[in-house]
């Protein structure tokens, strides 16, 4: 996290004028061209939307590229679509989409909002899965493609899947919660896959946790 007291001190005078539901955007000197990254990555979807580089190019009904902000300073990486996504074409959908939905707003944000939601994997696993290691190997220089033109300044993987997938690690969630790791030169954190609280609310504190850390980053990024 880059330390700005000018920016800390904005935030303090604001918050005590405002409230807590103004957030500063993180380079308001320096917006990014959103005309310019919106076609980019809507360019990059329609050359690879077609992929058959593996069986799940046989097997998928929607190629699920993501959605969301193409300026965000977030970006959310799931493991791979389950059926629901596969049948819409979007990530995240359903009730482990919806309390997404509403984790985000607790963060003053929302998938039109500063986030965009992707997966590791943008084709449907037969049977939902975990994808093999091929599979992360063909689809995951689509990914690292898309965070160069989003360029966000955190990268969040939701669950133990995603965490272990991206930083090739096998460890337990716990053991990759609260530190922040390096993928590909932009800081990632792992927390709990949305379904996982719907399974066991005792995991919603610690996800709680997870995104008020989160927010603080985002808010402390200049």
């Amino acid at each position: 996290m880059i330390e700005s007291d000018p920016i800390r001190n904005y935030l303090q005078y604001t918050q005590e004028v405002y409230g807590d539901t103004l957030y500063k955007s993180d380079k308001p000197e320096e917006p990014k061209q959103n005309t310019d990254s919106t076609k980019s990555l809507k360019e990059f979807e329609s050359e690879i939307n077609t992929c058959l580089k593996c069986n799940l190019g046989q097997s998928r009904t929607s190629f699920v590229f993501g959605v969301g902000d193409p300026n965000a300073s977030l970006l959310l990486v799931g493991e791979a679509p389950g059926a629901e996504e596969d049948k819409q074409g979007f990530p995240f959908v359903g009730r482990a989409g919806k309390l997404l939905d509403k984790i985000l707003a607790a963060i003053n944000r929302s998938r039109e909002n500063d986030v965009y939601i992707c997966n590791v994997l943008k084709c449907r696993p037969p049977e939902n899965r975990d994808p093999l290691p091929s599979e992360v190997e063909l689809c995951e220089t689509y990914l690292i493609r898309q965070i160069e033109l989003i360029k966000p300044v955190l990268i969040v993987a939701l669950g133990r899947v995603a965490g272990k997938t991206l930083l090739k690690l096998d460890e337990p969630l716990k053991a990759m919660r609260e530190i922040i790791h390096d993928y590909h030169g932009t800081p990632l954190i792992v927390t709990y896959h949305p379904a996982a609280l719907l399974r066991n609310s005792s995991f919603k504190p610690p996800t709680w946790e997870d995104f008020k850390w989160i927010r603080k980053i985002l808010e402390g990024a200049g």
